[in-house]
Protein backbone atom coordinates (compact mmCIF):
# COMPACT_ATOMS: atom_id res chain seq x y z
CA UNK A 1 0.00 0.00 0.00
CA UNK A 2 1.33 3.42 -0.97
CA UNK A 3 2.06 5.98 1.73
CA UNK A 4 -0.34 8.93 1.72
CA UNK A 5 1.30 12.28 1.13
CA UNK A 6 0.98 14.89 3.83
CA UNK A 7 0.07 18.49 3.15
CA UNK A 8 3.75 19.43 3.49
CA UNK A 9 4.81 16.72 1.00
CA UNK A 10 2.29 18.01 -1.54
CA UNK A 11 3.51 21.59 -1.13
CA UNK A 12 7.12 20.50 -1.58
CA UNK A 13 6.31 18.58 -4.74
CA UNK A 14 4.46 21.61 -6.16
CA UNK A 15 7.43 23.81 -5.28
CA UNK A 16 9.85 21.40 -6.97
CA UNK A 17 7.68 21.31 -10.08
CA UNK A 18 7.55 25.12 -10.28
CA UNK A 19 11.30 25.50 -9.62
CA UNK A 20 12.08 23.41 -12.72
CA UNK A 21 11.02 26.38 -14.85
CA UNK A 22 11.45 29.39 -12.52
CA UNK A 23 15.04 30.53 -12.03
CA UNK A 24 16.56 33.86 -11.07
CA UNK A 25 19.08 35.58 -13.33
CA UNK A 26 21.15 38.73 -12.73
CA UNK A 27 18.66 40.69 -14.89
CA UNK A 28 15.53 39.15 -13.29
CA UNK A 29 16.21 37.64 -9.86
CA UNK A 30 13.69 35.33 -8.19
CA UNK A 31 11.37 36.71 -5.49
CA UNK A 32 10.95 33.65 -3.28
CA UNK A 33 8.19 33.50 -0.65
CA UNK A 34 8.08 31.10 2.30
CA UNK A 35 4.96 31.03 4.46
CA UNK A 36 4.99 29.32 7.84
CA UNK A 37 2.06 29.11 10.20
CA UNK A 38 3.05 32.27 12.10
CA UNK A 39 5.47 34.18 9.88
CA UNK A 40 6.14 35.01 6.22
CA UNK A 41 9.55 35.46 4.61
CA UNK A 42 10.65 36.86 1.23
CA UNK A 43 14.01 36.84 -0.54
CA UNK A 44 15.27 38.22 -3.83
CA UNK A 45 17.75 35.62 -5.13
CA UNK A 46 20.17 35.54 -8.07
CA UNK A 47 20.30 31.78 -8.72
CA UNK A 48 23.14 31.96 -11.26
CA UNK A 49 25.48 33.48 -8.64
CA UNK A 50 23.80 31.76 -5.68
CA UNK A 51 23.39 35.05 -3.81
CA UNK A 52 20.56 36.61 -1.84
CA UNK A 53 20.26 40.25 -2.89
CA UNK A 54 17.53 41.31 -0.42
CA UNK A 55 15.50 39.68 2.33
CA UNK A 56 12.60 40.62 4.60
CA UNK A 57 10.48 38.78 7.13
CA UNK A 58 7.56 39.41 9.41
CA UNK A 59 9.77 38.51 12.38
CA UNK A 60 11.97 41.58 11.82
CA UNK A 61 8.99 43.86 11.22
CA UNK A 62 7.03 42.59 14.24
CA UNK A 63 9.43 44.33 16.65
CA UNK A 64 8.74 47.73 15.11
CA UNK A 65 5.26 48.24 16.65
CA UNK A 66 4.41 45.73 19.39
CA UNK A 67 1.52 47.81 20.75
CA UNK A 68 -0.45 47.64 17.49
CA UNK A 69 -2.29 44.46 16.55
CA UNK A 70 -1.61 43.54 12.92
CA UNK A 71 -3.17 40.59 11.15
CA UNK A 72 -0.99 38.05 9.34
CA UNK A 73 -2.24 39.43 6.00
CA UNK A 74 -1.29 42.92 7.19
CA UNK A 75 2.17 41.65 8.10
CA UNK A 76 2.49 40.13 4.62
CA UNK A 77 1.73 43.55 3.09
CA UNK A 78 4.44 45.12 5.24
CA UNK A 79 6.93 42.43 4.18
CA UNK A 80 6.03 42.99 0.51
CA UNK A 81 6.63 46.73 0.81
CA UNK A 82 9.91 46.13 2.69
CA UNK A 83 11.25 43.61 0.15
CA UNK A 84 10.40 46.00 -2.68
CA UNK A 85 12.28 48.82 -0.93
CA UNK A 86 15.34 46.66 -0.28
CA UNK A 87 15.32 45.25 -3.82
CA UNK A 88 15.22 48.73 -5.33
CA UNK A 89 18.15 49.74 -3.09
CA UNK A 90 20.04 46.73 -4.53
CA UNK A 91 19.23 47.94 -8.06
CA UNK A 92 16.53 45.36 -8.85
CA UNK A 93 13.28 46.42 -10.52
CA UNK A 94 12.18 43.24 -12.33
CA UNK A 95 11.81 39.83 -10.68
CA UNK A 96 10.23 36.44 -11.32
CA UNK A 97 7.76 35.39 -8.63
CA UNK A 98 8.24 32.07 -6.83
CA UNK A 99 5.26 31.42 -4.57
CA UNK A 100 6.99 28.47 -2.90
CA UNK A 101 4.35 25.87 -3.73
CA UNK A 102 1.63 27.86 -1.98
CA UNK A 103 -1.56 28.99 -3.65
CA UNK A 104 -1.60 32.58 -4.92
CA UNK A 105 -4.15 33.53 -2.29
CA UNK A 106 -4.31 35.29 1.07
CA UNK A 107 -0.94 36.21 2.54
CA UNK A 108 1.07 35.25 -0.56
CA UNK A 109 -1.18 37.40 -2.75
CA UNK A 110 -1.02 40.32 -0.27
CA UNK A 111 2.79 40.19 -0.26
CA UNK A 112 2.92 40.09 -4.07
CA UNK A 113 0.54 43.03 -4.50
CA UNK A 114 2.43 45.11 -1.95
CA UNK A 115 5.73 44.35 -3.73
CA UNK A 116 4.17 45.47 -7.03
CA UNK A 117 2.95 48.69 -5.42
CA UNK A 118 6.47 49.18 -4.04
CA UNK A 119 7.92 49.23 -7.56
CA UNK A 120 8.79 45.63 -8.43
CA UNK A 121 7.63 44.32 -11.81
CA UNK A 122 6.54 40.69 -12.24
Amino acid sequence: MARLKTRIDRRRSRHTRVRKSVSGTPQRPRLSVYRSIKEIYAQVIDDSAGRTLAAASSMKLAGDSPEEKVTKTGEAKLVGAEIARKAREAGVTQVVFDRGGNRYHGRVKALAEAAREGGLEF
